[in-house]
């Protein structure tokens, strides 16, 4: 199985860390689109941030892999 990873504001992704999640800060648009470029191959799920899912759509949830969760607003 592969690894879960969250891209968004870290304020709203810091408490993922707990339950082993690899963290990707983005405090802009530009820092969501490098993060998801950089994700290592073997994430199986992403979870964004509604900020950072407006920044990567339709990139991110085109239901390719990985498989992408957004957070509640």
């Amino acid at each position: 199985m592969g690894h879960i990873a969250a891209i968004g504001e870290p304020l709203s992704i810091l408490g993922l860390a707990s339950a082993g999640v690899l963290l990707s800060p983005a405090e802009s648009a530009d820092d969501a689109r490098a993060a998801w470029r950089n994700l290592p191959p073997d994430v199986d799920l992403v979870i964004l941030t509604p900020t950072a899912a407006h920044a990567l759509a339709p990139e991110a949830v085109d239901g390719q892999e990985p498989l992408v969760a957004v957070m509640p607003p």
